[in-house]
């Protein structure tokens, strides 16, 4: 059994990590009375052993995921109490530059990867951390802290099945308070009994008194060593209590004043700070000494913090996407031409990645064994093998996280999911950690992620696999958003995507794989930042990208025969959209209809219409046209889902209705 070296040095040094905690939580309530703090503020009163008693056990290589009460943690992993308040008051010289506040405090030099304000959002993130490290034969543990609330959300039991599935070396750090937010376990916990919960999945789980500092950092030593050691997973239930409010907004009606009073009188602090005292393992002048030590830093951190710049208004959109990205790829000349199809291209293009670069794995729902939903990555689980080409479990949300984790330690993933609806369930990953990141953590980290997956209708899927959700992706700033049309594109926008440092969505539409043509061998990456004209016109642009690119060209020939040139743009990227080629061609042809499979309503169609009239006014001679879906769920039936979805005639009869098109 793991024994904790008690020597008086490391005694101070534990009661010394939970005075700092204490004193500075206590400073950040007086300065939030005085509005130096705003926004939500989550104190760490009461919890300070499992903080201090965690991070003992840690190496300062390990890796640390936190919650939004994070400073306790922050804290007794080395961060300077001017750094952490710096970033509440959201200061520049805040650890994330103010980007982040009380609830995202990062530090790269720590090692710490974040408070996250979505409960349970971090544990997909822990879970990539590790396979990162497992992946890259480092050796490193990730502890990964979180509440008693994120044991009712599906990201708890997705996070461990999946780390225990893999082996990952990561500490999951139970902070059981007893309330999420106001909500008491007993009300809405069918089993309060939370360690079996951990343990079913396969991983060694206990549970500890989280207020003995010493009992924490035994049960961390003995738990952090098994999971160097290649124990896999495992599981540390603290029991402990908060002692101030869930936040500053709370005004405490769900539980009584005695039990506070009860809880307070087993506060860690007390509890070790008396027993070493009784003990003769310290003197009071000791602890007096540690007191002023820890009052003189807090009071050297609010005056550094009150005379600490703001960042300039000028930098309001840094660290959204990354300063800087790699030249777009010049192509070679092309080799001979070869017969191929859209899905082999997908295949070549990851075949080629991983063959390029050993920190390009796939993760994802049955793309091993079964060779992928459609096929594309058939064959390749024998090439290789099962650490490069991971099936996951019905899992979306923790795999995509666990690619975010492992994306930010450097490996390559490619994250496929199995269609675009699917990925409603990986939205919180996509939107609040994969695209938030970079500009919480005010650079410190990025996310080189691509995730993968098929998209539109057309296949008789009925409304829940049938989506074109587009826009939604679109709309998220930190993401980039591409949408391959071409067997070009196809086999050429992974290899740039992955060497995007941001996370990059690629949308292939299900209509194409099985789409034949030419392409030349020696094909590689192609240029994700521009849109291409594919069909030189005069008299009308047509705006299209993915699947619809071919139903513009082909109403483009059709309207030729009456004597109306259309030129044809493939968007190729929705996010950043190349406003420069669309504004370029509208001035010369002076009407536009954008051709979209998603809904009319708030669609990406009606973005884009709105860019090109607030640039292209006065060179328009008609409003911008627009084709798209029907508002309806994409039905079953063959004639209703072709009557739901844009098609040639549609974009023929929109062409022709705009003024003057016609003489």
């Amino acid at each position: 059994m793991t024994k904790v070296k008690l020597d008086h040095t490391h005694a101070r040094d534990l009661l010394r990590g939970m005075i700092r905690i204490r004193r500075f939580e206590e400073k950040c309530y007086e300065l939030y009375t005085q509005e130096k703090i705003r926004g939500f503020l989550h104190l760490y009163d009461g919890e300070e052993a499992v903080a201090v008693g965690i991070s003992a056990a840690l190496e300062p290589r390990d890796r640390v995921v936190s919650t939004y009460r994070e400073h306790g943690h922050a804290l007794a992993r080395g961060m300077s109490m001017e750094s952490a308040l710096a970033e509440m008051y959201g200061k520049a010289t805040g650890c994330a530059g103010g980007r982040g506040g009380s609830m995202h405090l990062f530090d790269a030099e720590t090692n710490l990867y974040g408070g996250n304000a979505i409960v349970g959002g971090g544990l997909p993130l822990a879970v990539g951390l590790g396979l990162g490290d497992h992946l890259r034969a480092e050796d490193r543990v990730t502890a990964c802290f979180f509440g008693d609330g994120a044991l009712a959300e599906g990201e708890f039991h997705e996070a461990m099945n999946l780390a225990a599935l893999w082996q990952l070396p990561v500490l999951f750090v139970l902070e059981n308070n007893l309330y999420a937010m106001g909500t008491a376990v007993a009300r809405v916990q069918a089993n309060p009994d939370f360690t079996p919960r951990a343990a079913s999945y396969g991983m060694h789980a206990e549970s500890v008194d989280g207020n003995d500092v010493v009992s924490v950092e035994a049960a961390a030593r003995r738990l952090v060593e098994a999971a160097r050691a290649g124990g896999g997973p495992q599981f540390l239930e603290c029991r402990t209590y908060r002692t101030r409010p869930h936040s500053m907004f709370d005004a405490e009606k769900y539980r009584d004043k005695a039990e506070v009073a009860e809880w307070r009188k087993r506060s860690p602090i007390t509890r070790f700070q008396s027993w070493l005292l009784d003990n003769g393992l310290i003197h009071p002048e000791e602890v007096d000494a540690i007191e002023a030590e820890v009052e003189a830093q807090l009071k050297n951190a609010v005056a550094a913090c009150e005379q600490a710049p703001w960042e300039p208004v000028e930098d309001l959109t840094r660290h959204v996407t990354a300063e800087t990205r790699p030249a777009p790829p010049v192509a070679a000349a092309p080799d001979r031409m070869v017969d191929s199809t859209y899905r082999d291209c997908c295949r070549a293009a990851i075949t080629e990645a991983m063959l390029r670069n050993p920190r390009v794995f796939m993760m994802g729902e049955d793309i091993g064994a079964y060779g992928g939903c459609y096929a594309v990555s058939m064959g390749l689980l024998k090439e290789f093998g099962p650490d490069r080409i991971r099936d996951t479990p019905l899992s979306e949300s923790a795999f995509t996280g666990a690619g975010i984790g492992a994306a930010m330690v450097g490996m390559r993933p490619i994250v496929e999911i199995m269609t675009v609806n699917f990925s409603l369930l990986a939205l919180d990953q996509i939107l609040n950690t994969a695209a938030t990141i970079r500009h919480m953590s005010g650079g410190q980290f990025g996310v080189p992620l691509v995730i993968r997956m098929a998209t539109g209708a057309g296949r008789q899927l009925a409304a829940q696999h049938s989506h074109s959700l587009e826009a939604f992706f679109a709309h998220i700033p930190g993401l980039r958003v591409v949408t391959p049309a071409t067997l070009e594109d196809a086999r050429g926008m992974l290899a740039t995507a992955l060497e995007d440092p941001d996370p990059v969505i690629i949308l292939e539409h299900v209509m194409l794989y099985n789409m034949t043509g030419k392409i030349a061998a020696n094909a590689g990456a192609v240029d994700i930042d521009h849109a291409v004209i594919r069909r030189q016109g005069r008299d009308v642009t047509l705006i299209s990208w993915s699947y619809s690119l071919w139903k513009a060209l082909e109403a483009a020939e059709e309207l030729a025969k009456d004597g109306i040139e259309a030129e044809v743009i493939d968007l190729r990227s929705l996010r950043p959209l190349d406003e420069a080629t669309l504004t370029t061609s509208i001035t010369r042809t002076r009407r536009a209809v954008v051709v979209d499979e998603g809904w009319r309503t708030g669609s990406l169609s009606a973005e884009i219409a709105a860019r090109v009239q607030e640039a292209c006014f006065f060179h328009l001679d008609a409003p911008v046209g627009r084709v798209c879906s029907a508002e309806v769920p994409v039905p079953y039936p063959k004639h209703l889902e072709t009557a739901a979805l844009p098609q040639v005639a549609d974009i023929i009869a929109a062409v022709k209705a705009l003024p003057g098109v016609t003489s």
